[in-house]
């Protein structure tokens, strides 16, 4: 029997209907365009640089993408893939850009960046990011090229740069401090509070000062030091009975871990990894610093007190004469009376306020610029983060929290972040010598 002409055609209809629906719901009719995100900002290019681009397509996946650089109405193919099959939804491209074999100038230029994707309407999607072609490094102008300086102790310099930088600091080997971008007399100009290391030696110890500029342009230039002979005190510890007995169980309440374990190992567990993530909180908290001077003038000593122990004391702590590890003192131990009253070393803010550690009780000022002051085993603390602290305002009382044998104050300076000798800082002399007169341009 014959069929109707009518159901004929509601048949191919409904196939049709279910023919767009299928190519609907399997994304090859979507109008959805390809994705296109660089990794970072992009703004120039110098030499060599390497870019990492994704490509992203969510419904019918990626077909081709491709990557190309243009100047002066000529392209140059950095990168391109295609995708015969579907299914491929992200795509990460790294490219490097060699502007010298590619014969790029300086000046502008456009990144070209595009995708299609595997939809019936072959949805494309083109991205054109302007570009600058940079090839000349910063040149950095020393403004004083005089820097004696001693080992454990602070080097200060000021500097300025042809072209603004993205990343400036100095290296002393291979340990880097990032430096301040401030005004000073009216100039944009560089500052680093930085540390010299304790072993450093004579010839044998590297600086350098360093700067990138926002194209990856480098420069390094040697940093002229006359580094001094000094020696550091070593010492051995006798730890008694008592002290063990007294001090260890007040760690083994703090960290389950140590609970059965000997006062000797306790000992030598917060001697070693405890102060070590103590020491790292402290260099993490160092990295808040404002970007601008907080002090002024020499810091104050504390008050009446005597010097019981020299920054950069080489330790070695013995229980029954036999060694449970060593350590290097990296502050100045000052004792008065019990519960003496401490006071703020300089002008500045209260960046950490709290217990820490081998440290006990702490606080710590933040002097702006990369430097900041830090008064350890206090028995109370009478300051709060965030707080603004004039020179001499009383932050705490001294006390035996944390590992301290008896009442006193452990008084640390850092400088980008790390300890530096305390006793520079206290004298009047040396600040106007090493740090004063090398702002004065």
């Amino acid at each position: 029997m014959k069929k109707p002409f009518s159901y004929i055609i509601i048949s191919i209809f409904v196939l049709l209907v279910a023919s767009l629906g299928w190519l609907y719901f399997a994304d090859y009719l979507e109008r959805e365009k390809p994705s296109i995100q660089p990794k970072e900002t992009i703004t120039a290019i110098g030499k060599k640089r390497d870019i990492l681009i994704s490509f992203s397509d969510r419904k019918s996946g990626l077909a081709h993408v491709s990557v190309e650089i243009i100047q002066n109405d000529r392209t140059h193919p950095l990168a391109a893939e295609t995708f015969s099959a579907r299914g491929v939804n992200l795509k990460d491209l790294a490219i490097t850009i060699d502007t010298d074999a590619l014969k790029l100038n300086n000046g502008p230029a456009v990144i070209r960046l595009a995708a299609s994707d595997h939809s019936l309407f072959k949805n494309q999607t083109v991205s054109d990011i302007d570009v600058r072609i940079d090839t000349v490094p910063p040149y950095i102008y020393l403004l004083n090229t005089v820097n004696y300086v001693n080992p454990g102790g602070t080097c200060f310099i000021a500097y300025r740069t042809s072209k603004p930088t993205v990343r400036t600091g100095v290296y002393v080997n291979d340990d880097f401090t990032p430096g301040r971008n401030i005004m000073l007399q009216n100039k944009p100009t560089s500052v680093v509070f930085f540390a010299v290391p304790l072993d450093a030696l004579r010839g044998k110890t590297t600086m350098t000062v360093f700067a990138r500029d926002n194209a990856g342009n480098e420069t390094r230039l040697h940093l002229p030091n006359h580094i001094r002979d000094k020696k550091f005190r070593t010492d051995k510890v006798n730890l008694s009975d008592s002290f063990l007995h007294q001090k260890m169980p007040e760690f083994q309440l703090a960290f389950a871990g140590l609970r059965d374990k000997s006062p000797e190992d306790v000992f030598a567990y917060i001697n070693s990894t405890l102060r070590k993530d103590n020491d790292q909180t402290i260099h993490e908290t160092s990295l808040k610093s404002a970007n601008q001077q907080l002090w002024d003038g020499a810091f104050l000593r504390m008050r009446n007190a005597s010097t019981m122990a020299m920054f950069g004391d080489k330790r070695t702590f013995l229980v029954g004469g036999k060694s449970v590890g060593t350590s290097i003192h990296l502050g100045v131990d000052l004792a008065s009376s019990a519960r003496a009253p401490i006071e703020a070393a300089n002008s500045g803010i209260v960046v950490f306020a709290g217990e820490l550690g081998i440290y006990g009780n702490t606080v710590i000022i933040d002097h702006g610029l990369g430097l900041m002051s830090l008064y350890a085993h206090l028995s109370s603390i009478d300051a709060s983060v965030g707080k603004t602290v004039a020179k001499s305002d009383k932050i705490g009382y001294s006390g035996t929290t944390g590992l301290a044998g008896g009442d006193h104050l452990h008084f640390s300076i850092l400088a980008g972040g790390r300890f530096v000798n305390p006793v520079e800082w206290w004298d009047a002399s040396w600040i106007h010598n090493n740090i004063v007169s090398k702002m004065s341009f």
